[in-house]
């Protein structure tokens, strides 16, 4: 086992974005495809809004900037065969975009959320690696910005309706 050992991804949907009453700040809620894990990951306020357009199929009047991306992909006749949150580390998560090009695999770094907005335009595969979902339970009983019992339980208890206009 040990090193070589592969590392064990679970795919992953956006179940829906909404704002965090504690903080104030936009939380993108992904939800296990094959079970009931949940694993919110808070965002900026504009990478929120890139993918509320996205989720919400609002057209712009000039490309935003995953919209460019997905151009100058498509282009490069480069395709994103999925996107990872790879890692947590000191509160912070990082993904990987996995692109695609002649059967060559290309791993970018990414944050989580220019990775989802991405995945969401180019209709990928999203994962989250298995120790990011165990560390981020871990840090949900540790850290002071989640270690707020009532976000906790409110977050365990989300239903379709409080996910509101943005539910998938």
């Amino acid at each position: 086992m040990g090193e070589d050992r592969k590392k064990m991804e679970v795919e992953m949907k956006i179940r829906g974005l909404m704002m965090d009453p504690v903080t104030n700040m936009p939380i993108v809620i992904l939800k296990d495809v094959n079970g009931n894990t949940v694993l919110p990951i808070w965002v900026g306020v504009y990478e929120a809004n890139a993918i509320a357009l996205e989720i919400e199929k609002v057209s712009t009047p000039r490309p935003m900037t995953h919209d460019l991306i997905k151009t100058l992909l498509l282009g490069l006749d480069t395709g994103v065969r999925k996107v990872v949150v790879s890692e947590l580390k000191d509160d912070t998560f990082y993904a990987v975009i996995w692109l695609d090009r002649n059967g060559e695999l290309i791993s970018v770094d990414s944050r989580p959320s220019d990775a989802l907005a991405l995945a969401l335009r180019l209709d990928c595969p999203i994962y989250v690696e298995e120790t990011v979902l165990k560390s981020s339970k871990l840090a949900a009983t540790v850290s002071d910005k989640v270690n707020n019992e009532e976000l906790r339980r409110w977050l365990e208890g989300l239903n379709d309706e409080d996910l509101g206009r943005y539910k998938m």
